[in-house]
């Protein structure tokens, strides 16, 4: 028996940390995590979850003026804020119940407070000391906003979960998934909406035609873009905003200064690694705050693990969850798997959304040279009926020398569903011409994906 009072302590409940926790429970070691906020981390609280309810909170309105096409006359409707997030609430505290359920029947045992490391085998919780063989850092990470004149006038995304009522005007500032996924909720529940970055495109790091595509499909839906463009200050009057902004573009002068009702900033998140006694129990930290760690997930401080967004590697939910039964695995039930990050799927809840998985072209063309770009654009037969101008993109980039597909794009309706059956098929390797041996499924916007057969230009 070991002379620790656990084998495995976890700091954070969030995705990672309960999956390590239960899986290595299960496996027969005696586990503790601590949590000083609510189950289930970012995600289900503030996160992909109450995000993706709002998205689809969102999207009615564009479902209701559609259904016009089809012969539905709806009449007058309303939208209430307030049951919006009513049941967005009970929701999550169901799930906050579930993710308990799950540490308690894995035989886990749950502390609830802020976990403090005070040595390389302790950790300290509502002042009581636990000591433990290993201990595992889940705690995931925090908004960030920048250090600007009025940044106290503004909220992120953990406080738009929670608003007191809708604003008439929102300003959002940043580029990533989350500026431009509540760009498209606001503007879907009526809200005027103003995305500012300060990129000349939002997206960075996506492939840049889909960026531009999805530029082009949101600014149709009426939301406000401003690239190149850095906020300087934010001043409050009363219960509006003023924002002051200067233009990167020198060939365009700044914007005049607008009034707004809220300003959220999106601008990135960092690793939550403050205070928690990790540098002076000798953890290497690197510039943000992340913990580093090697392949096994281990920080400079060997029996100190850490595994998700603190690490500030991939910043997914479905990783951290699959570090987390990686570790568990490699621990406590004697295997070597490995996570392997190549071809990780992923999806921005945008409207339309936007699904891929593989590398970009700007990355083909570094990594392969020779490649061959499919692409089509249509309007879904949905849409056909109801006057909407969307549009479908589809893109699949393929190594010539091997004939298999090494990045698959879409923006549209769904596409995170159809890019998750794509990104198995990738797994598996296929070629394109596998890809064009199946049979589609018709009328379908998928099966564009099995019968694009000319390369463009």
């Amino acid at each position: 028996m070991s002379s620790y009072d656990y084998d495995l302590f976890v700091i954070g409940a969030g995705s990672g940390g309960v999956r390590a926790a239960r899986m290595s429970a299960g496996f027969g070691a005696r586990v503790a995590i601590a949590e000083d906020r609510y189950l289930g981390g970012t995600c289900v609280n503030v996160g992909c979850i109450p995000k993706k309810l709002f998205v689809y909170a969102s999207h009615f309105s564009e479902d209701l003026r559609d259904a016009a096409g089809y012969g539905w006359k709806i009449g007058s409707t309303s939208f209430d804020w307030h049951t919006l997030i009513e049941n967005k609430n009970a929701e999550i505290h169901r799930l906050n119940g579930i993710y308990e359920r799950l540490l308690s029947n894995a035989g886990a045992t749950l502390i609830n407070g802020r976990a403090v490391i005070k040595g390389s085998h302790t950790v300290t919780v509502n002042d009581r000391d636990y000591t433990a063989e290993r201990i595992l850092v889940a705690t995931g990470g925090w908004p960030t906003v920048p250090d600007i004149p009025g940044k106290e006038h503004v909220i992120t995304s953990n406080e738009a979960f929670y608003l007191e009522s809708l604003p008439e005007h929102i300003t959002i500032v940043g580029g990533g998934y989350i500026a431009v996924e509540f760009a498209g909720i606001f503007n879907g529940l009526g809200v005027d909406t103003t995305l500012l970055y300060r990129g000349p495109l939002f997206m960075r790091g996506f492939d840049d035609e889909l960026r531009e595509v999805l530029a082009d499909e949101i600014r149709k839906k009426g939301v406000k873009l401003q690239f190149n463009a850095d906020v300087e200050r934010i001043e409050k009057f009363g219960d509006k905003y003023t924002v002051h902004v200067s233009s990167k573009d020198r060939e365009f002068p700044s914007p005049e200064p607008w009034t707004t009702d809220l300003v959220m900033y999106a601008t990135g998140r960092h690793p939550m690694t403050s205070g928690l006694g990790l540098e002076q129990a000798g953890v290497e930290l690197n510039w943000n705050g992340a913990v580093v760690i090697n392949d096994d997930y281990q920080s400079s401080v060997p029996s100190i693990y850490a595994i998700g967004d603190v690490t500030h590697r991939f910043n997914l939910t479905p990783v951290a969850t699959a570090e987390g039964t990686a570790l568990a695995r490699n621990l406590y039930d004697n295997d070597s798997e490995r996570v392997s990050y190549e071809d990780i799927p992923t999806c921005v809840f945008s409207q339309p959304s936007l699904g891929t998985v593989g590398v970009t072209e700007t990355e083909a063309r570094e990594r392969y040279g020779e490649f061959e770009v499919y692409k089509t654009s249509f309007r879904s037969l949905k849409l056909t009926l109801t006057g909407s101008e969307e549009r479908t993109f589809m893109k699949i980039l393929v190594d010539r020398a091997t004939d298999r597909v090494v990045g698959v794009h879409m923006i549209g309706p769904e596409a995170g569903e159809i890019i998750q059956g794509m990104a198995v098929a990738m797994k598996a390797g296929a070629t394109k011409s596998q890809f064009d041996a199946t049979i589609g499924i018709h009328p379908t916007s998928a099966e564009e994906f099995v019968t694009m057969r000319e390369p463009s230009g």
